[in-house]
């Protein structure tokens, strides 16, 4: 059965860099000894020509290590092991005894290195190198380091994909008073025997109560990953609103020859969330105004690192001042904080980027001579990738009712933005039917040649409105 093991202590971490830093036989006794989540940009001081300037908070960057010794007791041949970072600013790359597993340069998705079959009888040591050098690459505070949870999953052969369980609410009938469910499920068969599998789903509400159960069978090969569903009704729905965000708790067991293998536990919300053109936001078939806040991800004087005590306090303030609606500005968000906003209410519009293929820079005007090292960098090769990450983990979310591809991207003007933001936007169709697109437009109104045009506009689900009080008018006027 799965186990999920909380890995930030008794790490060793040293700013600077050399190649030797990978190797396992290395000796790190130096090195300073810190638990995660670590930020090490906060604990500099704060310098006025550093090169992250103003936007970056003149906050200090550069390359930093962590080292972690282990041993894991009782492996076993039929099991698979990975580590899952949930944040890494940026640009890390993870050794595993000396040998690089997996590079990953967005600093905000989450991702996965693979352990099972590199791991070593005795003492393994995990490595991760985090580059930070080149700045400016934020245009506000990013932070340094290994600045989320990182957690170490133990599963069997057959087991649930990565983010492999979707859940959502397939309809409200208020006539018939049942909600119905949707449970898509992407098992992996990682052994090298076929298996008849399936999924077995139990829903309970808040008192602990079974509500309802369904389950669905699939046939994998050796080596073959795919999908079941199933789709239960529930009586008596209590929905989840932003006033009542009300929870279930989904217990999903996959089985093969009739015992359990994996489980998960997922807290679920039963609601229906779109945007019409005449009733505006619309919760469950009734009009919402949502009153709102842009929260970067950093949290003041602990910097990058997001304590759930820190953002509990800050998230219960702006609830208990009237504010419903959270927007994720500019990149997905830590999954901590998304489980606050499903237990508090809030409404929240999921950010992927702040860049497409046309950098900004940080500390100068936008296309001058001075390089700037955003996400315009790995855009072409990776957007496809970390858009499909960050839906794929925050699928499950109530509190997530819309997808944003960019913020005021300068492609809203430009010829090539109409198939970029089509491009992207069909991507979020794929991986999620049940959720709107938009994206931030600062320019619906501006000078011509840098006014968003009407195609773009025209591609998305619904348009953004940025800083309307720039355009010579009335905001009110625009909305």
């Amino acid at each position: 059965m799965r186990t999920v093991d909380n890995f930030n202590a008794a790490w060793r971490f040293t700013l600077g860099d050399a190649t030797e830093y990978a190797g396992k036989d290395f000796d790190d006794s130096q090195w300073r000894v810190l638990n995660l989540p670590h930020d090490w940009s906060i604990e500099l001081e704060l310098k006025e020509d550093a090169a992250t300037g103003g936007g970056g908070g003149f906050a200090e960057a550069g390359i930093g290590w962590y080292r972690k010794s282990f041993s894991l007791e009782d492996v076993r041949e039929d099991e698979d092991i990975t580590i899952l970072f949930d944040g890494v600013y940026m640009s890390s790359t993870v050794y595993l005894n000396g040998e690089q597993i997996v590079s990953h340069p967005y600093g905000y998705t989450s991702f996965v290195a693979e352990l099972t079959s590199r791991l070593v009888k005795g003492t393994n040591v995990l490595a991760v190198r985090v580059d930070n050098s080149r700045q400016p690459n934020s245009r506000w505070y990013s932070g340094s380091g290994i600045y989320r949870n990182v957690s170490l999953i133990r599963t069997g052969k057959v087991h649930f994909d990565l983010w492999g369980l979707q859940y959502d609410t397939n309809g409200i009938y208020p006539t018939q008073n049942i909600a119905s469910i949707q449970l898509r499920a992407t098992l992996v068969n990682n052994s090298d025997s076929s298996v008849y599998t399936g999924v077995v789903h139990k829903l309970y509400n808040a008192e602990g109560e079974l509500v309802t159960k369904a389950g669905a069978g699939l046939y994998l090969e050796p080596d073959e990953k795919s999908q079941c569903e199933t789709r239960p009704d529930i009586k008596n729905p209590h929905l989840w609103t932003d006033k009542d965000p009300y929870l279930y708790t989904l217990v999903s067991t996959v089985m093969v020859d009739g015992e359990p293998v994996d489980e998960m536990t997922t807290r679920v919300g039963i609601r229906t969330a779109t945007f019409d053109c005449e009733k505006g936001f619309v919760l469950n078939g009734e009009s919402v105004k949502i009153k709102g806040m842009c929260l970067h991800h950093d949290c003041g004087l602990s910097g990058a690192v997001g304590y759930r005590e820190i953002w509990y306090r800050r998230l219960k303030k702006l609830k208990d001042m009237g504010c419903n609606g959270i927007r994720c500005a500019h990149n997905p968000p830590d999954p901590a904080f998304l489980d606050l906003c499903d237990e508090l209410g809030f409404l929240v519009m999921d950010e992927i980027c702040d860049e497409w293929m046309l950098g900004k820079n940080k500390n100068h005007n936008y296309f001058s001579e001075n390089f700037s090292y955003g996400y315009s960098q790995f855009f072409k090769n990776h957007v496809e990738a970390d858009l499909i990450s960050m839906i794929r983990r925050d699928f499950n979310h109530p509190s997530v009712i819309i997808w944003s591809i960019g913020n005021e991207i300068p492609e809203q003007a430009s010829r090539d933005g109409v198939a970029i933001a089509k491009y992207l936007q069909d991507i979020c169709h794929r991986e999620d039917a049940t959720r709107m697109v938009t994206l931030a437009c600062d320019n619906i109104a501006s000078v011509p040649a840098w006014s968003a045009t009407e195609e773009f506009l025209d591609t998305l689900d619904v348009v953004g409105y940025n800083y309307t009080g720039r355009w010579r008018n009335r905001a009110e006027t625009f909305y």
